[in-house]
Order: structure tokens, then C-alpha cells, then sequence
């Protein structure tokens, strides 16, 4: 920030930039916070809900309030280091742009770099060091401790300078265009804010982008009329108007802003005028300038100032009855204003104003107040005068010139040292590489031994998984033939026993039926489960459109009546809108009914049974949920092989033969899926994923 204003035209470069972090810094910090919270990682909901609201009420002038809820989260643990920085500054504008209050000011800058020297990159330091160095170096110039808050603009450029940005090179080009220009050195203020122009890459949507380059406009223009070249001056006056009146459209929201950008140029135009003597032009302008930045929300300031240039002209045309009342006017904005440059020229006019009203005691009154006025502007515009930026620049740089050369020193002994070592490591390399060549001939006849048995060893592999492979086939082959070949006789069986009337015999006869019947279905239906099971992996799946929701409903409503029989009723909660899966509908409904019949199967009676179907990222997800007897943990890596040993009898005594799940995993992994569970004591929970663009084997 550029220090207190000294006098009237002074003030009208000042103001803009003050105008400038005022209204833009809210813009540009929440929208910085956005973009950073969004990369973060870790930070609750709750926190970025309330960083938010922070960045609105800072945004919408309730600073209090923002700065109570950052206070709120400033010290949480997960906040990201660009989080912390920001919720710091917040307490910085607050006090420094808001208040004025640099004293409170320069803690949290010292804080803000800091957190700066934490930084985790490159790229994170020097936004954050930047920043804050031009935070403590605005503070310390408004506390008039000038070769501290030259030190921390020089450590900003140098860090911007190094790393080759722009912004940060515009910005302090910027910083010391104000400060030139405040120390009246006009030709050295221009080079600097045509320098920041040249730096500043104007984008035309963004607020703050246009903003600041009207704002640069404007101050070439002062520059050039203070070094006495009007002309230059007005063509400078005239590109800001150009520059407002094309770009300003854009921003409709905020239309009030964009007249004040361009009333402050009319107030600074009107001075060209009155220094070619046209005041019936100036006059215009600043009338103009000032029924603008009058009004209730405007820029007060500049008004106050064009009032003052107007007032100048009514009492050098002897116009005193306008001069009075503009005067007068002018009284009841003084205590608002709190601008010590302007009330001491109002004061001047006053006394000027009284003498020739021949009113005498009034006019020294206030001519005293405007020489206390005039002496406290000129103490501080002595003191920045003989802070000497530039010999404490060319300071600065030499210092770091020296520092380079040093760090060049220690880098030229490092790499001294280094290059030695190297040179040692090299010759001990050439050296074990010698040894270890002469040994590598003698190495080279054992490996090719090493090389022979290897490859021996793999052939003899080979041989033996053929081997393997090919009696694996013939069992399954003699399994499958088995099976077939039983379940023909076995199945007869099974009709003749339905064909025996039952009446007629004794109850030992009954009994003995009833068993031969119980066993021949167990029998037929472990020979159905084994030539599925020996079939399955040759199986080519025929996928199709599948409905899931009606898939999972039709397996759950066949079961509900062998569920009934234990008195267990079957919850589904299926997806909340019908979703198609390309997969084959009659092996996964049987994967489905397996799961169903085994949770009914090893839960008591009267239990509930849970099958929901929800849908996560990727895939689909069933479940099915029991509260059965559960797994044992000695048998939970079994239970997916082909005949387990984790079988066991339902709670009803139902037989397990233990091929159902192997066959389920058989079918779920042929179409691209996965199946797992976990179970304790209380039950079991049988999952299944189905990928939503289902690619079958």
C-alpha cells in the first residue's frame, strides 16, 4: 500500500490503489482461496463451508464477521498450508486496508512469511514469500519505516525477478511508481507505471485485471503532467476513457465502480485545462467528476478533491457566492473524509475566502489550522525524501550482487569437491571393474553349467504341468463321466420311489422308502452340482440386456417360499431406477440363488435375510446379509474351492455339498467380476460386483 497522501494531486494516484485493494483484494483473495481449497486434500466439509463463507462476507464488507469465523478454524489441524496463509491474511487486510492500523498490521505479515518459508515447491513459495513481502513492505511504508518496507519490496522483486513472473514484476513496478511519485520524482514515476503496464497481462473478464489498468493509465497521465508535458498527459487521460468506456461493459455488476474509474479521470483531466485556462472546460469536468463520486457509496475522496480544484477556480474568478457555498457544502464531509491534504487546502480557501470578505478573525483560525495541517504533510513527505529509495536500491542490489557471488563461491567449492569425489569413485569403478573382469572368466564357464541345469530344470517343469494338465482333464473327464452315467440310474430311482404307494406298507417300510428317496434326490443333485462344476470353466457365458432389479427380485420371490418353511422372511432394497447389465441372465440368477438359498440354509428359524442392490461408482453391488451361524476363521480360505472342507449342514440339517460357491465364483469371474464376504459369530455378508459396461469372457 502506498503511504498517506501529501497533497490534492498526490492523493488522486493514491486513491486508485487504495480503491483498488479495497474493493479488488476481496475479489482476487476469494477466488485465490477457491482455486487453492480445491486442490487441498484432507480438509472436512465443515472447514471449506466455512472458508466460504468467510470469502462472502468479506466480499459483501461484513469483515468482522469474517474474520470471527476465521478465527474459528485459523488453528485446525487439517487445514493446507495455503489455507492457513490465507486465513492470516485476512487479518492483515483487515487491519491494514480497512483500519489503517499498520502496527497491528505488521504481526500478521511476520506471520504470513512464515508460513511462506514452509512452503512444500517451488511454485508455492514464491506466490506466498512474494505476497508476503509486499505485505510487510506496504505496512512498514505507512508506518514511515521506509528501509524496512524498501528491504521487503526488494525481496519480493528479486524472488519474482528469479523465478521470471510477470505479476509479480508488475506489481512492484507498481509499488514504486506510488512511491516515486509521492517523493515528486514524476519522470522516474512514469518509467515505472509504463513498466507496469508493459508487465500487466490484462485479461478483459477479469474485474480486478481491468480495474488496474485504467488505474496505470491514469497515473502515466499524472506523471506526465506533473513533468510538465500536458500533452503527453492528455493523450494518457484519454486512452484510460477509451480503455473504460470498451472494457467497462463487461462488468454489469458492477456499474458503480466503472463510473468512479471514470469520474476520478475527468477530476484529473480538468487540471490540464486549468493550466491552459480554460476553466469553462474544467469547470465541466469537474462537475461532472464530482456528481458522480459524490454520491453514497462512491469514492467520497476524489469528490472531496475536485471540490477542492472547483473551489480553487470559483476563488481565482472571484465567484465568492459559489466559492461560500461550495465551501459550506464541503464542511459537512470533513469529518468523514479524515483526509489531512484535503482539509488543509479547504482551510486555506477559508482564510483566503475571509480575508477578502474582510472577516479577519475567522481567516487566521483557519489559517492556522492549515499551516498544522501543512507542516504535519511536509514533515512526512521530508521524511520519505530522505529515505533516498534509490541509493537504498542500489543498495539492495549490490548486496545481493555480493551474496550471488558468495553462493557462486560456495557452489564453484562444492562442485570442486564433488568433481573429486567423482574422480576417486571413477578410479575405484575402473579398478573393481578390472578385478572383476578377470574373474568373470572364470564366472563365465559356471554360469553356462548354471545355465544348462536351469534350462534342464525348465523343460522337466514343463513336462510335469503338461503332465498335470493332462490329468487334470482326464479327471474331470472321468468325473463328468462318472456323474453322467450315475444320474440316468440314479434319477430312475428316483421316479420309482414316486411311484410306490406308500399305503400299503409298514411304517419300517415307509421309513425305509422315505430314505431311499432322500438319498437318491441328495445323490442326483451332487451329480447335477459335479458336471457343473467340471463344466464350468469351459463354459462359454452368452451375455444379454438383464434388468437387475427384476433379476435379484425374481430369485428373492422363488425363495421366499423355502424361507417360509423356516418362518424367515427376505428384505430387498433394490437400485432406486431400473439400470441394464450386459451379462448372462441364467448364470447369475443362479449365482444370486445360491446366495439366497445358502443364507436360508444356515440361518435359524424366523430370521430376517437382507439382499440389497446398490450402485458405486464403476459397478453394481448385491448383497446378501444372514444371520446364520457364520464362517469359522479356520475355514474362510476354503470356502470358495471346488468339494471344501468348509461344508457343513444347514441349521435344519440341509446337506452341503460343498460345489455351489466354487461354481459361483467360476461364473461371477467369467463376467468380469468379484466375490467375497465377511462374517463373524452373529452372520455372514456375501457380496458380488458386476462392472456397469460388462465385458464377458
Amino acid at each position: 500500500m502506498p503511504p498517506k497522501i501529501i497533497n490534492q494531486e498526490k492523493y488522486a494516484v493514491a486513491k486508485s490503489v487504495l480503491r483498488y485493494c479495497g474493493v479488488a483484494f476481496c475479489i482476487a483473495i476469494a477466488a485465490s482461496c477457491k482455486q487453492k481449497r480445491s486442490q487441498s486434500v484432507g480438509v472436512s466439509d465443515n472447514i471449506k463451508h466455512i472458508v466460504k463463507q468467510i470469502d462472502v462476507l468479506f466480499s459483501t464488507n461484513h469483515p468482522l464477521q469474517a474474520l470471527q469465523l476465521a478465527d474459528s478454524v485459523r488453528l485446525h489441524s487439517d487445514l493446507t498450508l495455503d489455507e492457513q496463509y490465507n486465513l492470516y491474511r485476512y487479518h492483515y487486510f483487515y487491519y491494514q486496508k480497512i483500519l489503517g492500523d499498520n502496527r497491528k498490521a505488521v504481526p500478521y505479515a511476520d506471520t504470513l512469511l512464515t508460513i511462506a518459508n514452509k512452503s512444500i515447491n517451488e511454485k508455492q513459495y514464491v506466490a506466498l514469500s512474494v505476497d508476503a513481502n509486499f505485505a510487510l513492505g506496504d505496512a512498514y511504508f505507512s508506518l514511515q519505516k521506509y528501509n524496512d518496507a524498501y528491504r521487503h519490496l526488494f525481496q519480493a522483486y528479486i524472488t519474482g525477478k528469479n523465478s521470471f513472473n510477470k505479476v509479480v514484476l508488475a506489481d512492484y513496478m507498481y509499488r514504486m511508481g506510488m512511491i516515486t511519485y509521492k517523493m515528486g520524482d514524476y519522470r522516474s514515476a512514469k518509467d515505472y507505471f509504463i513498466k507496469a503496464h508493459q508487465y500487466f497481462d490484462f485479461v478483459k473478464t477479469d474485474f480486478v485485471s481491468f480495474y488496474h489498468v485504467q488505474e496505470l493509465l491514469d497515473n502515466v497521465a499524472l506523471s506526465y503532467k506533473h513533468n510538465g508535458q500536458p500533452d503527453s498527459a492528455i493523450i494518457y487521460f484519454d486512452r484510460s476513457l477509451v480503455f473504460i468506456n470498451k472494457y467497462g461493459p463487461y462488468f454489469t455488476e458492477r456499474p458503480n465502480m466503472i463510473d468512479i474509474a471514470r469520474a476520478v479521470v475527468y477530476g484529473n483531466k480538468a487540471e490540464i485545462f486549468l493550466a491552459k485556462k480554460d476553466n469553462p472546460e474544467a469547470i465541466a469536468l469537474l462537475k461532472k467528476s464530482i456528481e458522480i463520486n459524490l454520491q453514497k457509496g462512491n469514492d467520497n475522496n476524489d469528490a472531496a478533491l475536485s471540490e477542492i480544484k472547483l473551489a480553487q477556480i470559483y476563488y481565482d474568478t472571484n465567484k465568492d457566492q459559489e466559492l461560500s457555498g461550495l465551501l459550506t457544502a464541503m464542511n459537512t464531509q470533513m469529518d468523514s473524509l479524515k483526509n489531512p491534504a484535503v482539509e488543509a487546502d479547504w482551510n486555506q480557501l477559508m482564510s483566503k475566502y475571509y480575508t477578502r470578505t474582510n472577516q479577519l478573525v475567522k481567516a487566521l483560525a483557519h489559517l492556522q489550522k492549515y499551516s498544522t495541517l501543512k507542516d504535519s504533510v511536509a514533515k512526512k513527505l521530508y521524511l520519505l525524501k530522505e529515505s533516498d529509495i534509490h541509493n537504498q536500491l542500489d543498495s539492495f542490489e549490490k548486496q545481493q550482487q555480493i551474496e550471488q557471488l558468495s553462493n557462486n563461491n560456495k557452489i564453484q567449492r562444492i562442485q570442486l569437491w564433488v568433481s573429486i569425489v567423482i574422480a576417486i569413485m571413477a578410479l575405484i569403478i575402473i579398478l573393481l571393474i578390472y578385478r572383476n573382469w578377470k574373474r568373470s572368466k572364470e564366472d563365465v564357464q559356471t554360469v553356462k553349467i548354471l545355465n544348462q541345469q536351469i534350462n534342464q530344470q525348465n523343460l522337466e517343469l514343463e513336462i510335469a504341468l503338461n503332465d498335470l494338465k493332462a490329468k487334470s482333464q482326464e479327471k474331470d473327464h472321468i468325473l463328468r463321466t462318472v456323474a453322467h452315467d450315475l444320474r440316468n440310474p440314479i434319477g430312475g430311482i428316483v421316479a420309482l420311489t414316486g411311484l410306490i404307494d406308500n399305503e400299503n406298507c409298514t411304517d419300517e417300510q415307509q421309513e425305509l422308502i422315505a430314505l431311499i428317496k432322500e438319498t437318491s434326490r441328495n445323490s442326483l443333485e451332487l451329480i447335477n452340482e459335479i458336471l457343473e462344476a467340471t463344466n464350468i470353466t469351459s463354459i462359454q457365458l452368452q451375455p444379454e440386456p438383464v434388468e437387475i432389479n427384476a433379476l435379484v427380485s425374481k430369485s428373492v420371490e422363488l425363495l421366499r417360499f423355502k424361507a417360509s418353511e423356516k418362518r424367515q422372511k427376505i428384505f430387498y432394497e433394490p437400485l432406486n431406477a431400473p439400470l441394464n447389465l450386459q451379462l448372462s441372465r441364467e448364470k447369475i440368477w443362479r449365482v444370486i440363488s445360491n446366495l439366497i438359498s445358502n443364507a436360508i440354509k444356515f440361518s435359524a428359524n424366523s430370521s430376517p435375510i437382507f439382499v440389497k442392490v446398490t450402485k458405486e461408482k464403476e459397478e453394481v453391488i448385491i448383497s446378501v446379509l444372514d444371520n446364520g451361524i457364520g464362517i469359522p476363521d479356520n475355514l474362510k480360505d476354503h470356502v470358495f474351492n471346488m468339494f471344501t472342507i468348509a461344508q457343513r449342514p444347514g441349521t435344519a440339517g440341509e446337506k452341503s455339498f460343498g460345489l455351489g460357491l466354487f461354481i459361483c465364483k467360476q461364473i461371477i469371474e467369467k463376467s468380469n467380476g468379484k466375490i467375497w464376504f465377511t462374517s463373524s459369530k452373529s452372520g455372514t455378508v456375501f457380496y458380488i460386483s458386476l462392472p456397469l459396461s460388462a465385458s464377458v469372457k
